[in-house]
């Protein structure tokens, strides 16, 4: 997503050419590429796919709705295991609309975790539960740090349902590095996130995720406690900006990867 103005084929031929070897994907241009043409692009050019994003919003009240988001989940699930990645990252869903009941919605959540887990079990995926910056809790993601991710995903086997850790939702939090021991010590932590904060967001901002280096969060700092928690899995890179996208995709792949190298160890 960091790329989306690249096509499939030009993000696989960039990461060839830069020697990435890992990629994290997205449902939709995966769907618009076609699953099983993907699934073919990325191993016929010897790239791993990291995680695939995203499953979840599962907050709605009507039982059509809850239905349909429980059959799209197992659609992402099946998604995910052809594409060969161990992990489908989770967005948990905002309140419903008239709604107020925070509680009512994570508990909904882990409802519908009971019955996804043992589904993404038998496929060979994790549910990375991703609780994002409080900004987002009425309209995205009621789960908003790492402590509530893992008092929902610890209900479950840490084989089944997992968080992720991502720098741009947890950096102003004083307690994660705490939880991310937490997280680590129970085999939770599912995959790792950068981006970085910069200010002032656009407006919706949902589109604020700055680059690498550009903003207030210190990679290395989020790195030492992913790691000290016994994380060993790829660190991807994850950005939501206009900007970005409005640029050459190549040139921005380039310097992310040049970023990442600067920023990380």
């Amino acid at each position: 997503m960091t790329v989306k103005q690249l096509s499939l084929p030009e993000l696989v031929d960039g990461c060839a050419r830069l020697g990435i070897r890992n990629v994290g994907l997205w449902r939709e241009p995966v769907r618009a590429h076609g699953l099983e043409a993907t699934a073919k692009l990325v191993r016929d050019a010897g790239l791993t796919v990291t995680t695939l994003c995203r499953g979840g919003f599962f907050t709605a009240i009507d039982p059509r709705e809850r239905a349909e988001a429980l059959a799209d989940n197992r659609r992402a699930i099946d998604e995910a295991a052809a594409l060969g990645t161990d992990t489908l990252v989770l967005v948990s869903g905002g309140l419903p609309a008239g709604s107020k009941d925070l509680h009512g919605a994570r508990e909904r959540i882990a409802d519908a975790l009971a019955e996804l887990g043992p589904y993404a079990e038998r496929h060979g995926v994790r549910l990375a539960i991703e609780p994002l910056h409080p900004m987002y809790a009425s309209d995205r993601c009621v789960v908003s740090t790492l402590a509530q991710a893992l008092d929902i995903a610890e209900r479950f086997p840490a084989h089944q349902v997992g968080v992720t850790v991502d720098t741009y939702h947890i950096w102003w939090d004083d307690t994660a590095p705490a939880q991310i021991a937490r997280a680590g010590a129970g085999g939770r932590i599912h995959t790792f996130q950068l981006a970085d904060w910069t200010t002032p967001l656009p407006e919706g901002v949902l589109t604020g995720r700055g680059q690498i280096g550009d903003g207030s969060i210190d990679m290395r700092e989020w790195q030492d406690h992913v790691e000290a928690a016994g994380y060993t899995g790829a660190i991807e890179v994850e950005l939501f900006n206009d900007v970005l996208w409005a640029r050459d995709g190549q040139e921005v792949l380039a310097e992310t990867a040049r970023r990442f190298t600067e920023h990380t160890r």
